[in-house]
């Protein structure tokens, strides 16, 4: 994977004031949506997205956060879809109205997909000789909270610190990466949305779709120029084209295909909480020299 992870003290230009990913305690953050609203206030984000993978359901919260701090923050979620052989590509979807029943009874059906899902890679870790704290993921469960493949990590790594230690795991995103990812031997597939499902699913709840952090699951520049192709005949608005983790080749790649393209070019660091290992600091992308093109998010 052609990624390279870049940290704020080798930031040579002024950090973007937008950050148009970011994920609370409704899906796999550590912060509650008030708070992570009132830390992007405090690190300078002007423009602000909490996109929770597969629900809407902090977004009220963040709203009102939002017009205290006197921040812009747009409707947001992030759906987990599947390409052909790719197994869990993320699609953004912004200006979503949060409040629509038809819409909010599809996110429903898909977390009940990735709820599965989260029991099937379960088995799979134990089946892996990871203990499990089964009782802490069916009380997330029952609370209505999603289980994703960051809180199953979590719980292996906290019940097995010392076979983490000795396969060099460091902490629990090594351990996501050794166990949890496509290839990997506990990661188990979702069946749906497709990203046109997902794309007509942001449509239909008058959003427009972007496509979240390319490189992430498709390595090599043919191919995700082949994926942008793609998905824009499905009516893909946009693309994250700026992005932490990626270099400056791959931005400007992205940039200039959606240039070309008349696509949307959006930017994040992937806020997930203080204490993430990677992902832990606001603004923290680079725009390598290209003015994003943000559209009516602007």
């Amino acid at each position: 994977m052609l990624i390279i992870w870049w940290r704020a003290s080798v930031r040579a230009l002024p950090a973007p004031t937008f950050d148009l990913q970011s994920h609370s305690t409704y899906s796999d953050g550590s912060l509650p949506p008030a708070e992570v609203v009132r830390r992007a206030t405090e690190a300078g984000v002007e423009l602000l997205a909490l996109s929770d993978h597969d629900t809407v359901d902090g977004v009220g919260e963040a709203l009102t956060a939002a017009a205290e701090h006197g921040i812009r923050l747009v409707t947001a979620v992030e759906l987990s879809s599947v390409d052909e052989d790719r197994e869990d590509l993320h699609v953004l979807g912004y200006g979503v109205d949060h409040t629509d029943r038809t819409f909010l009874d599809t996110l429903q059906a898909y977390r009940e997909d990735r709820a599965h899902r989260a029991t099937r890679m379960a088995d799979a870790l134990e089946e892996c000789g990871f203990a499990l704290d089964r009782d802490a993921l069916d009380a997330r469960a029952a609370a209505g909270l999603p289980i994703g493949r960051p809180h199953l990590a979590q719980n292996a790594f906290a019940h097995n610190r010392a076979r983490a230690a000795k396969e060099g795991l460091a902490d629990f995103g090594r351990l996501l990466e050794a166990y949890l990812i496509p290839g990997a031997p506990a990661y188990r597939r979702r069946t749906t949305p497709t990203v046109a499902e997902a794309i007509d699913t942001i449509h239909k709840a008058g959003g427009v779709a972007v496509w979240a952090h390319p490189f992430w699951d498709v390595d090599q520049p043919d191919e995700v120029l082949d994926a942008i192709d793609r998905f824009k005949k499905d009516g893909l608005d946009g693309v994250e084209a700026f992005y932490i983790a990626f270099t400056k080749d791959q931005t400007d790649l992205l940039a200039t295909a959606c240039e070309q393209r008349g696509l949307l070019t959006t930017g994040s660091a992937d806020f997930h909480g203080p204490d993430h290992p990677r992902f832990n600091t606001f603004r923290n992308f680079e725009l390598h020299g290209h003015a994003p093109n943000l559209g009516a998010l602007g």
